[in-house]
């Protein structure tokens, strides 16, 4: 997988979830709630799981991963651009877009862009921040 988040300010708020044992996700992918305390990577317009962290090896016998709720990230950005302190959300595999008010009333907002970007840009984002 490509555009993995780059932390830049660590976290101080995870969560752990259940995840597929046959399933290889790598270190900081952007993550999606796929069911009842249930993840898998994002990979479109999704609800907010966490970034993950740490790495999931294909059938190893893990069902539960930690994700991290907060902290600073440099994020990619989708097909358009993300404006300065606009609330954003996921977008894609590893991708996020500017929110808009559905977003926020279905839980999808991940956090703050604290610089703009355009199409395929990276960001910094303050995940948790609204």
């Amino acid at each position: 997988m490509a555009n993995e988040a780059v932390t830049i300010e660590t976290p101080t708020e995870f969560a752990v979830y259940t995840v597929a044992d046959g399933t290889a996700i790598p270190l900081n992918t952007l993550m999606k709630l796929s069911g009842d305390f249930t993840i898998i990577a994002s990979s479109g317009k999704d609800v907010w799981g966490g970034v993950l962290w740490e790495e999931k090896t294909i059938s190893d016998g893990i069902t539960r991963c930690t994700v991290a709720l907060n902290g600073v990230h440099d994020l990619t950005c989708a097909a358009s651009a993300v404006t300065l302190g606009s609330q954003v959300c996921l977008s894609g595999a590893n991708l996020i877009r500017v929110a808009i008010a559905a977003d926020l009333l279905l839980g999808k907002v991940i956090g703050k862009a604290e610089e703009a970007g355009s199409a395929g840009d990276i960001v910094r984002v303050r995940v948790g921040a609204t």
